[in-house]
């Protein structure tokens, strides 16, 4: 039977060719087999092996080009296309052929649905009518595969991929291999599956689960006047400047070239992020 042969490595007896291709048949089905993917050329009845698969012309087909994933072996493939009310394509490295990942699988709103470009980890599995799906990988497969954080990866800047998505927020794995969590209070939007993230470590759990945010540190969501005093202030001999919000207007517009009542929020918000201290006359650095 034909779900018994596909996504199976088999061997089958050469029976014809052409130009491109040579022709292989295994119990009584037959497969073509790319001759570019050949050194050396078969003879009639010569017995050639390969990976089994219905391209996307639903020719079979054999190559010699092991795909990434398989059956209980699961690898990132690149999402290519997507089509609303079947799921997604997904490239594991098959000559013609992207698997698709069902609807089933993936969230019930299609705007978490990955994107082309997307990454989703996957393992193949065949259907009672002999076609090829992706399957996602359980959160099980993901601990089992998990790198434990350390405590030194507080406040660390990560890039993770996001595998699942529930009511109770999103989760992740990072480049590293760390799982990961993010609270639905430590992001603005949700991301979608298969999605690449930059997020904040702001906690490790005792079995190695990173806390992460994809909010920005206090300091980043400052605007630009703030920013232009943290520099200044970054790049000052000793941390400071002279200059407070009861300084004079004029000496403000001078130095930076902002009003006072600019220079006075940009202050406000900096000392609220906790990264400035006003003292003596002087805006000063906290030094963390």
């Amino acid at each position: 039977m034909l779900k018994d042969l596909i996504g199976k490595n088999i061997t089958a007896m050469v029976t014809d060719e052409n130009e491109q291709y040579i022709f292989a048949q295994k119990d009584g089905l037959t497969f073509r087999l790319a001759k570019a993917e050949l050194l050396k050329l078969p003879k009639l009845g010569a017995m050639v092996s390969g990976f089994a698969y219905e391209n996307e012309d639903h020719e079979l087909q054999l190559t010699k080009k092991q795909p990434k994933s398989g059956f209980y072996r699961y690898a990132w493939g690149s999402v290519k296309k997507v089509q609303r009310g079947l799921g997604v394509f997904v490239d594991i490295g098959l000559p013609n052929k992207d698997v698709v990942v069902s609807a089933d699988e993936l969230p019930e709103l299609q705007n978490l649905w990955p994107k082309q470009g997307d990454q989703l980890m996957i393992a193949l599995k065949v259907d009672e009518k002999g076609r090829l799906w992706g399957e996602l990988a359980t959160t099980e497969m993901f601990k089992a595969i998990q790198v434990a954080a350390t405590k030194k990866m507080m406040n660390r800047d990560v890039t993770a991929t996001v595998y699942r998505l529930k009511l109770v927020g999103t989760y992740v794995i990072t480049d590293d291999y760390q799982l990961g969590f993010i609270h639905p209070s430590e992001r603005d939007l949700e991301p979608r599956l298969g999605e690449k993230v930059k997020a904040r470590v702001i906690g490790v759990r005792p079995d190695g689960t990173l806390n992460l945010s994809l909010r920005p540190r206090a300091y980043e969501a400052i605007g630009d006047d703030a920013q232009m005093l943290l520099a200044a202030l970054e790049h000052s001999l000793d941390g400071s400047l002279p200059f407070t919000d009861k300084s004079d207007p004029t000496a403000i517009k001078a130095y930076f070239g902002i009003s006072k009542g600019q220079f006075k929020r940009a202050v406000g918000h900096l000392m609220k992020a906790g990264v400035v201290v006003q003292r003596d006359g002087h805006l000063y650095l906290v030094k963390k």
